[in-house]
């Protein structure tokens, strides 16, 4: 794993740089107390004026030991070997170099410091007891292990910090993209929510409207009928929409209004009949079953009613529901076609949609086609499992 290295800041260059020069000052001190008294050489004017110079110089070209790692350390490593002050540049590009972690590059390039400060140690002349050559290597081979040593756990040090750091970031753009699901299966789930509340209920005042509209032979009392019909009927509406946005102003632990039932259902029949729908409702005994199993049957009879109102004018609907614990439900709403050409309400084709993805959430399925008698058949079934069914 190779791991991008971010732009050191100032303080942090500059420490670095520092001790680079502080370890090249003293091994500069160190060859030059070792001179012989009145020694007359070159190596010696080298020493005090070239030395510090190609000093300097590996000291400025390893600012750009990070951009172009193999090739500054090999440049500095060689012109080490003629300067003991550039050793502390070496030294720092040998561990930066080591922090990539490359084991090839970074045997060559410690191989090459050994070699060349090999040759730096014989470079100058020293006094009459200079140190064996053996423990001078060695000495060379113990420095540059202990930098490589340095360098490979700073840089498995930051393979393991980025790979924590990546880690974070992914879990919190699977954090953002569950929060974005969990949106949008809210979002579809309040559509589908105010679709079922309200679609009746329009619907009907639709319907009713458009008997006022098309029938202008009505008595009185039929007219004043209808527009009662269609007054209740629109504020039903409004306060059933207030409900479902209190829902969304609501705090997050706040609860939400009562939800319809299986008991709510002959109410929801009469409704309709008293909204010139013609039901037959045929109930069962099939016992209570789970919230969520009787709100989706309610949901159904109610998609049904309102598709035969808008889509079936004077049709007669029959509503069964039948079934119990164990067994599952099936809900059935059929009419008959339409008895009158009123001209239907228009439809934006996602009640149907939407009551299917309810079903499959219910683990049920749902199945509408057209009577060859020139009706409509809507059925649904749901699962019911029976009390301790699946367990051991």
């Amino acid at each position: 794993m190779i791991v991008s290295q971010a732009k050191l800041k100032p303080w942090q260059q500059g420490w670095r740089l520092a001790a680079a020069a502080l370890i090249g000052g003293f091994a500069w001190l160190a060859v030059a107390s070792q001179l012989p008294p009145g020694a007359d050489d070159p190596r010696t004017e080298w020493l005090i004026f070239g030395d510090p110079i190609v000093g300097l110089g590996c000291l400025v070209a390893s600012l750009w030991r990070r951009k172009y790692p193999l090739s500054i350390a090999t440049g500095v490593v060689i012109v080490s070997a003629v300067s003991t002050s550039a050793g502390g540049a070496a030294l720092l590009v040998l561990g930066s170099l080591a922090t990539r972690r490359r084991p090839v590059e970074t045997t060559f390039i410690g191989l090459a410091c050994v070699a060349t400060g090999a040759i730096t140690e014989g470079l100058y002349p020293r006094g009459n007891d200079p140190d064996p050559w053996w423990l001078s290597v060695s000495f060379i081979v113990l420095i540059t292990g202990i930098v490589v040593a340095v360098g490979a756990a700073i840089g498995a040090r930051r393979e393991e910090l980025q790979s924590l750091r990546q880690r974070a970031e992914s879990a919190e753009r699977e954090q953002v993209a569950r929060a974005a699901e969990a949106r949008i299966v809210e979002r579809h789930r309040i559509a589908r929510e105010m679709h079922d509340v309200l679609a009746h209920r329009v619907s009907l005042v639709a319907m009713q409207a458009g008997v006022l509209g098309h029938r202008t032979d009505l008595p009185a009392e039929q007219v004043s009928l209808l527009a009662r019909g269609i007054a209740d009927g629109a504020h039903q509406a409004l306060e059933e929409l207030r409900e479902v946005l209190g829902v969304l102003r609501a705090s997050p632990g706040g609860l939400e209004p009562p939800q319809p039932s299986l008991a709510n259902l002959p109410a929801l029949v009469a409704d309709a009949r008293a909204l010139g729908v013609n039901v037959v409702y045929r109930p069962e005994s099939v016992g209570t079953p789970p919230d969520l199993l009787a709100r989706t049957v309610y949901r159904i009879v109610q998609e049904g009613l309102t598709n035969a109102g808008k889509h079936a004018p004077g049709a007669e609907v029959c509503v069964t529901v039948e079934g119990g614990e164990g067994e599952g439900l099936r809900v059935t709403v059929c009419d008959s076609g339409a008895a009158r050409g009123d001209t239907p309400p228009p439809s934006a084709g996602f009640g149907l949609l939407g009551l299917s993805e309810r079903v499959e959430l219910a683990g049920g399925e749902l199945d509408h086609h057209a009577d060859p008698d020139g009706g409509f058949v809507l059925t649904a079934w749901l699962p019911w499992p029976a009390r301790g069914e699946g367990s051991e």
